[in-house]
């Protein structure tokens, strides 16, 4: 049933954002109760069960066979159910038997349950694969896709409920080879048309890659494993600006994004850390310091990654940053970053001090208890109590560490870190049900509420193997969900900043297209709100500028707010 509820509209100043109800009364502390958290793990019965194909099995000759891919959980078909893109890799020397390995796109067709349609629907070409990120780039109504790949990236155009590979005719290269990463759909100049961002890891040429073993760099703790990063080419990250005829022209040098030089990147997400309406760039990268590009909304960026904090750990180190994640941890307004990172190392938690410097917290909110190595990352409330809890998958990139004697294992469990609301995590994986003991060589991962109940399941992509869908089947929190239609602003509404506030505890989410590592989660916000069966008032700025207000929304619902319409539906 659908009814409309309270609004107001006031139009916004880029200059500057203040809520209404940005001064928080009381803020709510998480109890330390494991009530309400339980994983399982339904893929199988679900459907999910194409295994993942990506290099060898159990030797990694070259770098392109360990980074592994992502997942996407979107509604491509507009039926109001979420389905889930996984895209796929390949092995370098197909042998007898071996089967197209294909982009796998699974339909939800309602009770819990899924068909693969990947081929039916458009994804026909076998190659190594990477990133997945969605968004509406012609503002048709209908989420597209861009996945990275080894070689080129393509850009598929969903036709409803098919898709169209239309890499050329949208002038993005198809000539050429580049190792594409991480990515992001964005609008980057606020004129309604989603952009894109591409991280590129390395300029791989694969007959020039010295072999296993042939020198310092193609060794680890005394093993022979494939080479690089170290000692292989930099690659350099690209800005595609949207045209609004459905081409894109590179800008990347015109926008200050190739200034910073070459670099290992990875995982990449668009979020407005500086709170000025513009977005801006993170970039995960690999040995190589991390970037943030502020957004200086005159169609540049300035990197400043080393000046605010978040290039190195918080010792100076390098890092082998793979995933991101963003949110505001701390309830604070500020959107924070966590990275994660290689073998014997914490994952970074970036705390936002002022929008232009951060500090590396990750030792004090404690996030030290393990040191596996990381890839996906999520932030999600798993227990609907307000606070933003922190998960992260794991997989060693050596398959060989099975064979050795160096203490490190090749599958690793997932990791769940509670967010205690005191600024401090906790971790809770032995805790946390069946589907957080399993031990899996993980890479991407992404969240979105699969069967309909409103809470947010987690997709994980598992090298060699099938992917898991974990499920929380003992969720017993209040929730709203919030679904953002632009109209000026870009049809997906990224870029939208809300919060709603329950009490005194106010929360701030943006919708992001490509975060995690490779991944895309689904692009409606999920909200917990603990005992709280209704929700005091939700605020929304557009990219465009524009400020919507809504007050007494009920809970346990999903509501559709749309740009600039003085009313927002619920369907319960």
């Amino acid at each position: 049933m659908m009814r409309p509820l309270k609004k107001n509209s006031v139009p916004l100043k880029r200059s500057g954002f203040a809520f209404g109800f940005l001064v928080v009364a009381t803020l709510l502390t998480a109890s330390t109760s494991l009530s309400g958290i339980h994983f399982v793990d339904i893929a199988s019965t679900s459907g999910l069960t194409a295994v993942n194909t990506y290099g060898g099995r159990t030797q990694k000759d070259f770098i392109l066979e360990t980074t592994g891919n992502g997942a996407a959980i979107f509604d491509y078909n507009g039926d109001g159910r979420n389905d889930i893109l996984i895209t796929n890799g390949t092995v370098l020397k197909p042998g007898g038997g071996h089967k197209p390995s294909l982009t796998q796109l699974y339909r939800n067709d309602g009770g819990g349950k899924f068909s693969e349609v990947g081929r039916d629907s458009g994804f026909t070409v076998e190659g190594w694969g990477q990133a997945v990120c969605v968004g509406d780039y012609n503002n048709d109504g209908r989420p597209d896709v861009l996945i990275t790949y080894y070689g080129h990236n393509r850009l598929y155009k969903n036709n409803g409920p098919t898709f169209s590979e239309v890499t050329a005719s949208a002038h993005l290269p198809v000539d050429g080879v580049r190792y594409g990463s991480g990515c992001s759909f964005l609008d980057y100049d606020s004129d309604g048309n989603l952009d894109l961002f591409v991280s590129n890891y390395v300029d791989l040429d694969l007959d020039k890659t010295p072999k296993p073993g042939s020198a310092a760099t193609c060794k680890w703790k005394g093993i022979d494993v494939m080479c690089g990063p170290r000692g292989l080419p930099l690659a350099k990250n690209i800005l595609y600006h949207n045209n609004g005829d459905g081409t894109f022209t590179d800008v990347s040098e015109k926008a200050g994004i190739l200034k910073p030089g070459g670099r290992y990147g990875l995982g990449v997400v668009s979020a407005d850390f500086d709170d000025d309406g513009w977005a801006d760039i993170y970039v995960a990268c690999d040995m190589t310091p991390s970037l943030l590009f502020m957004n200086k909304q005159n169609g540049t960026f300035e990197e400043r990654g080393v000046a605010a904090g978040v290039a190195y750990n918080f010792d100076g180190q390098l890092q082998a940053g793979m995933g991101v994640a963003v949110a505001d941890y701390d309830g604070d307004g500020r959107l924070d970053i966590a990275k994660t990172n290689f073998s014997g190392d914490l994952p970074s938690l970036f705390r936002n001090e002022d929008g232009r410097f951060f500090s590396d917290v990750s030792r004090d909110a404690g996030l030290g208890t393990h040191q596996f190595l990381g890839w996906g990352v999520a932030f999600l409330d798993v227990n609907d109590d307000g606070w933003q809890d922190l998960i992260i998958t794991n997989g060693h990139v050596y398959p060989e560490v099975e064979r050795s004697r160096v203490g490190d294992t090749y599958r690793q469990p997932a990791l769940l870190y509670r967010n205690t609301g005191t600024g401090r995590f906790r971790d809770v994986t032995a805790d946390a049900g069946p589907a957080f003991g399993e031990r899996r060589a993980s890479r991407g991962l992404a969240t979105g509420d699969l069967d309909g109940d409103g809470r947010p399941e987690i997709v994980i992509v598992n090298m060699s193997d099938k992917p898991a869908v974990l499920k929380n089947d003992r969720a017993d929190g209040h929730f709203l969900n919030v679904k953002a239609i632009g109209t000026k602003s870009n049809r997906s509404a990224i870029g939208a900043r809300i919060r709603v506030q329950t009490g005194g505890h106010i929360q701030t989410q943006e919708v992001m297209s490509g975060n995690s590592y490779y991944s895309s989660n689904d692009t409606v916000l999920h909200f917990g709100t603990g005992s709280a069966t209704r929700t005091d008032q939700l605020e929304i700025r557009w990219p465009s500028g524009l400020q919507q207000k809504f007050s007494s929304i009920p809970g346990d619902s999903t509501v559709v707010v749309t740009e600039g319409e003085q009313q927002i539906r619920t369907a319960r």
